[in-house]
């Protein structure tokens, strides 16, 4: 492909110069070895492209037809290039990211601004849904990438951990609970509970963990976010278990927030992206700059990365 762009630059050069010998020193080889390149393209189109002598050089009827689709190639090519160096320098193009909701309120919107002030022209577009719905939008490729929470084994994505979020009680700050530490999944338990939907990673975590703790609960409410979740428990509906995000995701005035002791009620969120393919130069970038507002001790979300395992 290489070898026949260079014979159509040839062509094209001596076309708009006349002369091969101008020609040669304008694409930058020998007067003999552009000649070989003019004689090589004719012979792969089948037709005589120049009549020749020795006081000039003129296009044959083949060749005044070829030169305008000819050098629309050329065009194309360099358009291309361009295209290509503009996204490899990130001067161009777009990120899409799905992201828990926890993190679109609190991480995203810090990183999402120092990315627009480095790169104007790439746009980022955010997605927040549920923990289940992250893993759909990666593996259908609607997204770059997702920031989530493994829902069960799945060979078709990788995830590298990226963040550890623990889970907390959110209650009015005159309620029982309040004082009582450590606190532990079964102070919280004895109240009604106001949990996040089903499908939801929260929600998934905290059932796991009351299964395995063998406690009951009285469920008063549901919520598909977290800012819905802290405003019926400011109503007074009863008692959340959410992460600590939650803080960032909604206003908790005049509400007490204190973590969970028992063991397992940790979120662990990572970068998702579907198995074996390669994020784009804006997204690697997005992903770093990501890393650099969480903290300087994440690991490296790269193809061969050691940590990047199957979920």
């Amino acid at each position: 492909m290489l070898q026949g762009v260079r014979h159509i630059k040839a062509f094209v050069a001596v076309a708009r110069l006349g002369s091969f010998t101008r020609a040669a020193a304008e694409v930058n080889v020998s007067q003999p070895a552009l000649t070989v390149q003019i004689r090589q393209l004719e012979d792969s189109l089948g037709v005589r492209l120049f009549d020749r002598n020795k006081r000039q050089v003129v296009l044959t009827q083949a060749g005044r037809d070829l030169l305008p689709t000819l050098q629309r190639v050329l065009n194309d090519l360099d358009a291309v290039m361009s295209a290509s160096h503009d996204l490899a320098g990130l001067r161009r193009g777009s990120v899409s990211v799905a992201t828990l909701p926890s993190v679109a309120a609190g991480l995203l919107p810090i990183a999402i601004r120092r990315f627009a002030a480095d790169h104007p022209n790439i746009d980022v577009k955010v997605s927040d849904v549920v923990a289940e719905r992250i893993i759909q939008l990666v593996k259908a490729e609607e997204v770059d990438f997702g920031i989530g929470s493994r829902v069960g084994p799945d060979r078709d994505v990788e995830v590298i951990d990226f963040l550890t979020d623990r889970m907390c009680a959110f209650f009015p700050v005159d309620h029982p609970l309040a004082g009582r530490r450590p606190l532990l999944l079964k102070d919280v338990a004895a109240f009604p509970l106001i949990l996040t939907a089903r499908g939801t990673s929260v929600r998934s975590l905290v059932e796991r963990t009351l299964e395995k703790e063998g406690l009951e609960i009285s469920l008063a409410c549901e919520a598909n976010y977290m800012s819905t979740a802290v405003g019926m428990v400011r109503a007074g509906l009863g008692v959340s278990v959410l992460p600590e995000s939650a803080i960032d995701a909604a206003s908790c005035e005049g509400i007490s927030v204190e973590p969970i002791h028992t063991p397992g009620l940790l979120r662990r969120i990572g970068f998702i992206r579907k198995a074996n393919r390669s994020l784009s130069p804006a997204a690697e970038r997005f992903v770093q700059l990501l890393r650099e507002v969480a903290g300087p001790t994440l690991p490296h979300f790269s193809s061969t990365d050691a940590k990047a395992r199957r979920g």
